[in-house]
């Protein structure tokens, strides 16, 4: 265990305690540690958007943050978004409005869709489009994922307020 460095974290509700080399990624952390499957790394850099996850209430890129520095803060992924055994409605929103192809980007894509969705419940197409912009899709085209985006807007707003909150706990 020499060299090694123990971090605690919260991943989807759940706490995590590891050792670790003080030099692993956070999305190397997430997917092959405790085993998050929806963390895809496309670029390794923080271009291309499909590792980004919630963490402490921000949306961030896993793939270019050290593990050990996240110690002690709480993630949310793709997995974690399910409220009562039920799809999120972003995840619904983007199943009926095709707002995938591959699937490679898509966890990415929710993740981003969640936060800016917390932050503004009914955003302009521009503002879709620029909040997105840190995402990269190279299957949709992107005109489905702003449907889908939308769609998911639509949706949540339909619903009463303490559901609303039960949504975005995070």
């Amino acid at each position: 265990m020499r060299g090694m460095v123990k971090i605690s974290v919260i991943v989807n509700g759940v706490k995590y305690e590891r050792d670790i080399e003080p030099r692993m990624l956070l999305s190397d952390f997430l997917k092959y540690e405790i085993g998050i499957n929806s963390i895809n790394v496309g670029c390794a850099v923080g271009v291309c958007g499909s590792c980004s996850i919630i963490m402490n209430g921000k949306l961030v890129k896993s793939c270019n943050l050290l593990a050990v520095s996240v110690n002690n803060s709480e993630i949310l992924t793709v997995e974690g978004l399910t409220v009562e055994g039920k799809l999120h409605p972003i995840q619904e929103a983007f199943w009926e409005g095709f707002g995938f192809q591959c699937g490679f980007c898509t966890s990415g894509m929710i993740m981003a869709t969640y936060a800016l969705l917390k932050r503004n419940p009914n955003p302009s197409e521009e503002e879709i489009v620029n909040f997105l912009s840190g995402n990269i899709c190279r299957c949709t085209g992107y005109i489905q994922i702003i449907k889908s985006v939308k769609l998911a807007s639509e949706k949540i707003a339909k619903l009463p307020e303490i559901e609303r909150k039960k949504l975005f706990r995070w």
